[in-house]
């Protein structure tokens, strides 16, 4: 009878399955590694088992211990099953940027689950690094896997992923593309397959940001992958170029694999067949181009597959006049985005709202081009007006200590009916565009769109 012992006998042996509809003219096949078929739904599986084993041989997990980890999801299930099945409790710690699907699957398997604010360095005692770090060490019997240092991650893949991929091509493997999250998929996929041959190109997948493609790390909404900070487990000897993808190309991507393909995937496994397909175009019918699916897109239902939210954060544009051609036929001497700093000085900020004849303002923290997280509030003229003759030492008060809620939101591709009825109830709009900060428009732009004035 073929009866598997446990859950922890499925992970593994996942299977490869040929793009066809996507590659459109490109004739270089592209094969995706489906980590979906894992007991918990990704690829994370592997490294979670091999951990927590590593740990039990140790000695530094006890019985009835709790396992703390920061994880946007996948981690957390793979090592929500091992505790299942090996008696263990587990604190999670993610961030706001993650779905309330992926939160609502690491309670079902028993976890509890601690959010954090993204927009946090990583030495911030509020992010979810941090936070995780403080509870290993006042949760008794508490053990953190910690996947951005453990080398039983990437061990995990050059003991199982990797001979797998090479068995099932047949040696026949070109180019391996993988997104970069820890480092450790890559990392030891990478290294197994130079070793089997030294003529196998590895490419990373990177969200435009993150430290692995030259950004900052600075907030992007795709989910999974990339890194303010280059942890242990990545090997950056394996990897032989990178390759950084929008959020745009990332949710465009997984659309369409989803509906054309029937596979349905996520955010961070767009990111991974963007570069692919990028990858296959340079290359010929000779070679053979392998992509990891790391997980599924199940767990962005309320994102990635939802055209409201999609169209909200100006990834996809509706018929008709938009927000966008509003700011087409605004004024030469505007630029896109003012905004200020929370610890500029309100004297500034009247100068500043002064200089360019404005009345609102966002307040976002970092330098240009921002990201939607990274807004933190908003300062009008009449407000600083009131706020003045109330408070003689305003001027040299900083902008965070007075600044208001940040504005409402609109898609650059959203009608124009829809800015018209927010601003029913505001006075400025911020406009995103494919999930960053573009630019504000107010009443009178848009009088200036339905009657523009005679040339």
């Amino acid at each position: 009878m073929e009866i598997a012992d446990s859950v922890l006998d499925l992970i593994g042996n996942t299977p490869l399955v040929r793009l066809r509809r996507v590659v459109d003219d490109i004739s270089c096949p592209v094969v995706a590694k489906v980590e979906i078929t894992n007991p918990g739904g990704s690829a994370k599986d592997r490294p979670a088992l091999a951990m927590i084993l590593a740990a039990e041989e140790a000695g530094l997990i006890k019985p009835g211990g709790t396992i703390v980890e920061p994880t946007s999801g996948n981690t957390g299930v793979g090592l929500a099953i091992v505790a299942a099945q090996r008696g263990y409790k587990c604190v999670f710690v993610t961030t706001d940027k993650v779905g309330p699907e992926k939160i609502s699957l690491l309670e079902a398997y028993g976890a509890e689950v601690i959010v954090c604010p993204v927009a946090v360095a990583p030495d911030d005692p509020q992010s979810y690094y941090s936070t995780a770090a403080r509870l290993a060490k006042e949760i008794p019997d508490a053990f953190r896997p910690d996947q951005y240092s453990n080398l039983a991650n990437p061990q995990a893949h050059y003991d199982t992923t990797g001979p797998e991929i090479w068995r099932q091509t047949d040696g026949k493997v070109t180019h391996f593309v993988c997104g970069v999250g820890t480092g450790g998929t890559i990392s030891g996929i990478g290294r197994y397959l130079k070793e089997q041959n030294p003529a196998v190109k590895i490419v990373a997948a990177d969200p435009q940001g993150s430290v692995y493609s030259g950004g900052s790390g600075r907030p992007y909404l795709v989910e999974g992958v990339g890194e303010d900070f280059w942890p242990a487990t990545y090997d950056t000897s394996v990897v032989d170029m990178t390759i950084a993808v929008s959020d745009a190309d990332s949710f465009r991507t997984a659309r369409r694999v989803s509906r054309e393909e029937g596979l349905l995937i996520g955010g961070s496994c767009g990111t991974a067949v963007a570069a692919a397909l990028q990858v296959a175009s340079g290359c010929t019918d000779e070679h053979l181009v392998v992509v990891l699916i790391p997980d599924s897109g199940r767990g962005y239902l309320s994102t990635v597959f939802n055209d409201k939210w999609m169209a909200t954060f100006g990834f996809i544009t509706s018929d008709g006049a938009v927000v966008g051609d509003v700011l087409g036929g605004r004024r030469t001497n505007i630029k896109n985005l003012e905004y200020v700093q929370p610890e500029d000085s309100i004297r500034s900020v009247i100068g500043v709202l002064r200089g360019l004849d404005i009345s609102q303002i966002p307040v976002a923290k970092g330098e240009w081009p921002l990201s939607a997280a990274e807004v933190v509030g908003s300062l009008d003229e009449l407000h600083l007006m009131e706020r003045a003759f109330e408070d003689e030492g305003l001027l040299d008060r900083q902008v965070s200590e007075v600044m208001q809620p940040p504005l409402t939101t609109i898609g650059i591709g959203q009608p124009v009916h829809m800015a018209v009825e927010k601003l029913d109830s505001c006075q400025a709009l911020l406009v995103l565009d494919g999930g960053r900060p573009h630019a504000v428009i107010t009443r009178s732009d848009l009088l200036r769109f339905v009657s523009p004035e005679e040339s």
